[in-house]
């Protein structure tokens, strides 16, 4: 799989990092809105290790971006994009969380209760089911269980969702995000995660829906010590901002406004 996707004209000085682990290309959506105000990368994230993502990432701003560049991070991005910019300060001009999963273990708690109230009981079974085969090297045909538990997430993370277009996604990749949720889970419960927020040089803006189960305050509070943080909360809108029907239009106001 080619690792690079690009959208406009140079200098490209802004890249769209995608969500999973493993759900390469659902960003195109977002990286084709704003290749009005500039080129755009959209890296599609192959390596099987966080730290290897780390590296491929770097790789990519390094050798096709005009640095310091602009990391847009969506949900799994938005580590990773945090992450990358805490060990290379010099490649991120600015970061802007998409969507966030929240930053320390105290909130995942929430997390699940969010979107258990959203499935019925056969469906509550059913995605724990899926998430323990996934959590297991040993299962086959990940891939299809992560399309499944795709579905059910569908159901628990939008508000008022637009059609979706599929036809931008590379494909799922259970084994890569079996390998590197684990270690970006493990991250933050030890602390690791939130503790690279010391390295942070640049500012940091993070928009996150009302909706979204992962809760807000998971991301708000724990990068409120940061110098320069800005927080935006879209009203009636899910974990996917470009498609949700009432918040899209102010999503993207509010994305070009920390561009600008």
């Amino acid at each position: 799989m080619n690792n690079l996707r690009v959208y406009g004209q140079s200098p490209f000085s802004i890249a769209v990092v995608h969500g999973g682990p493993g759900a390469a290309g659902e960003m195109a959506p977002v990286a084709r809105e704003l290749a009005s105000t500039g080129g755009i990368l959209e890296p599609l994230q192959t390596a099987t290790s966080l730290a290897g993502q780390v590296e491929e990432l770097k790789t990519v701003l390094e050798t096709r971006g005009d640095l310091p560049v602009i990391l847009i991070g969506y949900s799994w991005g938005a580590w990773l994009s945090f992450i990358t910019a805490a060990r290379y300060p010099a490649l991120v001009k600015k970061l802007i969380l998409v969507s966030s999963g929240p930053f320390e273990e105290i909130y995942v708690t929430q997390l699940q209760e969010n979107r258990h109230n959203r499935l019925n009981v056969a469906e509550r079974a059913e995605f724990e089911a899926l998430v323990q085969a996934l959590a297991d090297p040993a299962t086959a045909n990940k891939d299809a269980q992560l399309a499944r538990l795709g579905e059910l997430v569908a159901k628990t993370d939008q508000y008022d969702p637009l059609p979706a277009d599929s036809s931008d996604l590379i494909g799922l990749q259970g084994d890569l995000y079996q390998s590197v949720w684990q270690e970006a889970a493990a991250m933050r419960q030890n602390g690791e995660l939130l503790a690279l927020s010391q390295h942070l040089s640049c500012p940091v803006a993070a928009l996150h829906g009302d909706y979204d189960p992962h809760p807000a305050v998971g991301v708000q509070q724990p990068l409120s010590t940061l110098k320069d943080f800005r927080f935006i909360l879209l009203e009636k809108c899910g974990h996917k901002p470009w498609l949700e029907r009432q918040a899209r239009d102010k999503f993207y106001d509010m994305l070009k406004e920390e561009l600008s």
